[in-house]
């Protein structure tokens, strides 16, 4: 019986709120005016228009890491620094014939002058970034 009621007072509530609907819209639709000429805005995107992109191709991979300089660039986030110490560590045991550099930059702040060592000392980069 107290199934039934539920199910009776659900189906009214249903029947209500649509057969309301149509009335809510004609009574918007009487209260709605024309706006004037001079009442009207232009709305401009604030995004802009992104510049285009051009793809690059990725880097050949090394063949070897024997001889290369290997740079570590810790950005300084929160416990960056033990995972690059265990970089270091895993890297001097693997390839003892790799050079590793240690570099630590803030975390938005890659300088000119860090970006032109990368450029002209490294042959490969691990950055520490966080997550």
């Amino acid at each position: 019986m107290k199934r039934h009621l539920m199910m009776a007072a659900i189906g009214a509530l249903c029947i209500g709120l649509f057969c309301s609907l149509p009335a809510l819209n004609h009574a918007q639709a009487q209260g709605k005016r024309a706006v004037p000429a001079a009442e009207k805005i232009t709305v401009i995107n604030p995004m802009g228009t992104p510049p285009p992109i051009t793809a690059k191709a990725m880097a050949e991979p090394l063949s070897t890491l024997d001889g290369k300089t290997l740079y570590l660039v810790n950005t300084g986030f929160p416990n960056t620094e033990r995972l690059m110490e265990e970089y270091k560590k895993w890297f001097q045991a693997n390839y003892p014939k790799t050079t590793i550099v240690d570099q630590r930059t803030g975390m938005s702040n890659l300088t000119p002058a860090l970006k032109k060592e990368l450029q002209e000392k490294a042959d490969a980069v691990i950055f520490a970034l966080g997550h």
